[in-house]
């Protein structure tokens, strides 16, 4: 008797066509990526796949603001980063995001080719304008609080917005050295002191920008106008 022999597009059941081929191979990597995440480490500078949503997407840890427990600041990449075009990253929303403060749960591992089908862009969609993501500014306050330890006082002057933290890092041991044996006297009644946190963006035109001038001739300017 003969054997028949079945066909798929020209090709003997148990065949692919090369780009059913292609397509299966792509399914299996992307299974195999979110079975098996590769570990991600702090300071490494490699992008990490983080979850938005039901999606999972690329992004890139800003270096020197990597190393938090809670968060870390990361901004958007499209995941054909650097070779999609600028117009198709622009246009999906991957771009002019800024740097983002990502919350450490949300981090699946180091970012892999294969996690490339589950993006927004895979599915031609624009990134949602809400990413579950605050924008990852930081500022130094300096306030002046009552010395009973009351929560009553003012902020003498709010510096701002810091993209990175080191920078912040350093205005910050510049005030508390110029602060250091002075929190007392300089304002009377009142003990001065730096804070380091985040921006408030609503708030941002109350900040004055901390690459005009030294840290410490800043505050010496808003303790004199306090006084005047």
């Amino acid at each position: 008797m003969k054997r028949l022999r079945g066909k798929r597009c020209g090709h003997a059941f148990g065949t692919f066509a090369p780009a059913d081929q292609a397509a299966d191979d792509e399914l299996r990597a992307m299974l195999t990526a979110r079975k098996n995440p590769q570990p991600w480490t702090p300071g490494t500078g490699d992008d990490i796949a983080v979850q938005v949503g039901p999606f999972t997407e690329r992004a890139q840890p800003r270096p020197g603001d990597d190393h938090g427990t809670d968060q870390i600041a990361v901004s958007m990449v499209h995941p054909d980063t650097p070779h999609a075009a600028y117009l198709h990253r622009r246009h999906l929303g991957y771009t002019e995001r800024g740097w983002l403060r990502c919350n450490t749960t949300a981090i699946l591992g180091t970012w892999q080719p294969a996690y490339a089908t589950l993006t927004h862009a895979a599915a031609s969609i624009p990134l949602p304008d809400d990413l579950g993501m605050e924008p990852a500014h930081y500022a130094l306050y300096i306030e002046a609080r009552k010395r009973d330890d009351s929560l009553d006082g003012f902020t003498l002057l709010r510096l701002g917005p810091y993209t990175q933290t080191r920078h912040a890092q350093q205005d910050y041991d510049r005030l508390t050295a110029a602060l250091d044996g002075r929190e007392t006297t300089l304002a009377p009644g009142y003990r001065i002191s730096a804070r380091f946190g985040p921006l408030g963006v609503s708030d941002r035109q109350m900040f004055t920008a901390p690459y005009q001038a030294d840290a410490a001739a800043l505050l010496n300017a808003a303790i004199a106008e306090a006084n005047a």
